[in-house]
Order: C-alpha cells, then structure tokens, then sequence
C-alpha cells in the first residue's frame, strides 16, 4: 500500500494531483503539504491529512513521514521560472536545498521520489525542434540551473544510494481548477480566462513563440503512471521529456475562435518572460517515456480548449 507525501500540494499541480491519487489510494494514504496555508484550498485541506512543511526544514519532513508511515514523496515545492528570475537566491533555495533534504529523507527512510524537472532545464544551445531526450542543456535562467541541476542530483542518489528516483520535464501546464503561479507559459492559462470574461488577451509573450504544452489531466496521468512504472522497463529516471502539443499564441487564439469567433488577440511583450521563453526548446522528442512507460496523452490543442471553456463557464458563471 502506497503512502504518499505531496510536497507544495496548494500549488497548480499540487490541489488537482492530490485530489486524484486520494481517489486512487485513499484518502488516508495520501498527505498534502505546504509551506502555508493558502485560502481557496479548504476543501482539499479538509479531504485527507495535510501538514504545514516547509522543504527547508527537514526536521519536518522527518517527522511527517515517520508520523504517516510514509513509502513515496512527491516533491513538488519550487519557484517558478519568471518568479525565479525576480528572486534567484529563493529559487535556488527551495528548488535545490530543498531538494536535497527531501532526497536525504528519501534515502534515510527508504521512500521512492518523484520530482518534476522541465523545459526550462534546456537552453539557448539546445537543439530547438524535436529537442532528443538525451542533449546539451545549458540553461540561461535560475530556474533552469535548478532543474538542470535537480536532475542530475536525482540520478546521483539513484545511482550512489539507490533511492528510487523518477521524473519528468514538464512542458508549460494549462489547468481551469487552479491559476498558475509566475512562469512564462502562464499565457496559456489567462488567455482562456480573458476569452470568456472579455472576448480579448493582451499577450505577454511574442507572436511565432512556439513552447510545448500539456492539459493538467495529462499531467497528473504522467506523474501517476511513472510512479507506478515497471522500474526494470527504466533507462531515464529523473527527466523523460514528456509532451502532448506545440503552439504559438496566434494557434491558441485562432482555436479559441471557433467556439468564441469574436475573440482578439493583442500583445505587449514582457522581455523578461520572452527573453526565457526563446531559450526553450520549440517541441520535444518523447519517445523514451513512450518507450520506457507507455507514455501517451489524451488531449490536443483543440479537445483542451473545448473542455477549458466548457469547465470554466461553469466556474466563472458566464
């Protein structure tokens, strides 16, 4: 029986992975944790067992999963990348030192961890379309020295200590339950928001700017699915590129178009958020998690912005 400890749980991935590996396993089974309480997560607080933990304080984290009998760690605590950049000696502290005590824990207390890597673990030097699994990365920005170097740290503990680390390089995450907070694909949240209160975006990333995106269902189903991966079957650990669909903002709003056909679409381009998108890769190769895993997402382009405006009339009541 899995017992799950979900690190930075009130964040975007954290609220909707958390609500369905209680459904999977068990309420009971699976801990949430945050740094703090955040309002709006009531409801998810309320349906199993959650902790106030921070990542820097492993005392903590000992003591939680003693406490709940804890096997498996979802590391999700991190600053995200235009957040990273304002305040790069955070980011490099939760992202890395926290790592580094959730992997301690990891081998101290024999649990397997997953912790998410990304696009952002690329860079300027990489090769931009159909980047491989296995290439050069050189990233430009705090957040992808992190990711970069988080998954070289998880491989070490792997291969030295034999924790069962695992992974993926997430692409930019598009969810209707909850907002993402300050990374450079955040676009592809807001501008479905915006078409549904306004019938227009302004666009903070350039027009032609093509970045990998992923549905959260998507998402949660790579993260579950790894974690229940045959680990003979795994040759990558810690950082399968992972991937269901490439666009730019004018493919986005041009598929918005065709269940709001009024939408407009403008820009004003933040050179801090651009400047980090062009050092990402236009679309991956995830044929390894395919491979090693069984990878494959459900969603494309246009069934994701159906059932983002379906789902968000509903919550916004418009």
């Amino acid at each position: 029986m899995r017992k799950i400890l979900i690190t930075g749980a009130l964040g975007q991935i954290g609220t909707e992975l958390t609500a369905e590996m209680r459904k999977i396993y068990g309420s009971g089974n699976v801990v949430a944790s945050n740094r703090r309480i955040k309002e709006g997560h009531e409801q998810l607080i309320e349906s199993g067992p959650f902790e106030i933990i921070d990542v820097n304080d492993p005392v903590a984290l000992a003591s939680a999963v003693d406490k709940h009998k804890i096997n498996t760690i979802v590391n999700l605590a991190a600053i995200l990348s235009a957040t990273g950049e304002k305040d790069p000696q955070q980011c490099w502290n939760i992202n890395m030192n926290g790592l580094y005590n959730v992997l301690e824990i990891s081998r101290e207390k024999n649990c397997m961890l997953f912790t998410p890597s990304s696009i952002a673990a690329f860079g300027p030097l990489t090769p931009k379309d159909e980047t491989p699994q296995d290439t050069i990365q050189r990233p430009t920005t705090m957040y992808g020295v992190t990711k970069a170097a988080g998954e070289l740290l998880c491989d070490y503990y792997f291969k030295k200590f034999g924790v069962d680390t695992r992974g993926v390089r997430f692409p930019g995450l598009i969810s209707y339950k909850t907002l993402p907070g300050g990374g450079t694909t955040d676009y592809a949240v807001h501008i479905y928001y915006e078409a549904l209160k306004n019938q227009e975006y302004t666009c903070f990333i350039q027009k032609g700017t093509y970045m990998d995106m992923m549905y959260m269902p998507d998402a949660i189903s790579a993260i579950i699915d790894l974690i229940e991966a045959d680990s003979g079957r795994l040759k990558h650990r810690n950082a399968f590129n992972v991937t269901a669909m490439s666009f730019e903002p004018e493919m986005i709003a041009a598929s918005i178009r065709k269940f709001i056909p009024e939408f407009k679409l403008s820009y004003d381009v933040d050179p801090i958020r651009q400047e980090i998108a062009n050092s990402w890769p236009n679309s991956l190769d995830d044929s390894a998690a395919r491979e090693e895993w069984d990878w494959n997402p459900k969603y494309n382009l246009d069934t994701m912005t159906q059932d983002m405006l379906e789902k968000l009339r509903v919550k916004l009541d418009v």
